[in-house]
Formats: C-alpha cells, structure tokens, sequence
C-alpha cells in the first residue's frame, strides 16, 4: 500500500517575511522531503503533459528549482526567465509595473523557437503580476503559451484573473 502524502504538510509558513503583515508559503522543507518532492514533480507532470510541451520555461529563481526536473520527467526542454542583466548573449526584455515601482525580466533571443509550446512554471502565483509579465515576454519572442502552472497559489489574491492563459496549481491556499 503506497503512503499518501499530503503536500501542504512539508509547506512551512512564515509569518511577516519579507515584511509585517505577510505570510511566506515557504518551499524549501518541500525539498528537502525527498518523497514530498518526488510526489510533487509527479502531480506537476500529469497537470502539464495534456498541454503539450515543447519546452517548460522557468521564472528566477525557484521556479527553475521546479521548471528544470519537471522538464526532464516530461522530456521537454528549459528555458530561463531572469532579471535583467543576469542571462549572456543578445535577450529580450519585458518591463512591467510592480505595486511600487517597476521589474524587467528577459530571456535569450534564440532560447525559444517561434511556434514552439512553452508552459510557464513558478513555484507560487500571488497577485499574478510576474506571471501575467513571462506570458507576454514568452509570446513576444514568438512562444505560444498553452498555460502556466505553479505549486502554491493564493487564490484571495486573484492572480489567475490577470493570466491570459490557464493556470495548473496543485495547492491552493485561501487566506
């Protein structure tokens, strides 16, 4: 008979990290649970193959940590989404408002074949500013996006309604 895990039980929650008043769903006792990982890249795996992917492109920083064994466990290819000034060679940027101030992310010009299937991955969606950013940078430099998909969502934040494609999340978490 095979244990069930339940996910949320190796997510630690830390209260008032980065600042007052907010609740940090912390992934890194998630890793460091070998069967709680396994399980999660597995669940994550059979919520993208129907997508389709050609590639998985993963947003800085962990979702690289999610996007790159998930790549290898559906066969496809990874692609990194980083700040600006941290990926070598000729990239293409995408700058988008923050609620105070502004972000820029960028992928390399020739990571991307135009017309390939690239799901999006991160290990949370919150407001959905940063995902809603990676759709459009992906689709400027010719991606199609069949959907983006996460580990944790935090569905009171709404962030799904600012993503112009479906969103995959094992977990959702409503306060």
């Amino acid at each position: 008979m095979t244990e069930t895990i339940n996910l949320k039980d190796h997510i630690r929650s830390i209260p008032d990290f980065p600042k007052p008043g907010i609740l940090f769903y912390d992934i890194s006792t998630l890793l460091a649970h070998a069967k709680a990982w396994h399980e999660t890249i597995e669940q994550m795996a059979a919520a993208l193959k129907p997508h389709k992917p050609d590639l998985l492109a993963g947003i800085e920083s962990r979702g690289f940590l999610l996007a790159a064994p998930l790549a290898l466990a559906l066969g496809t290819g990874f692609v990194m989404l980083r700040k600006k000034g941290k990926l070598p060679g000729i990239t293409v940027r995408h700058t988008y408002a923050l609620e105070y101030g502004t972000d820029t992310i960028e992928i390399q010009s020739d990571a991307v074949e135009a017309g390939k299937r690239v799901v999006l991955v991160d290990d949370l969606l919150a407001t959905g500013g940063t995902m809603a950013a990676a759709v459009t940078l992906l689709q400027q430099v010719g991606a199609v996006v069949p959907a983006a998909a996460c580990i944790i969502e935090l569905t009171f934040l709404e962030g799904r309604k600012r993503l112009p494609v479906p969103v995959e999340a094992l977990l959702q978490y409503d306060s």
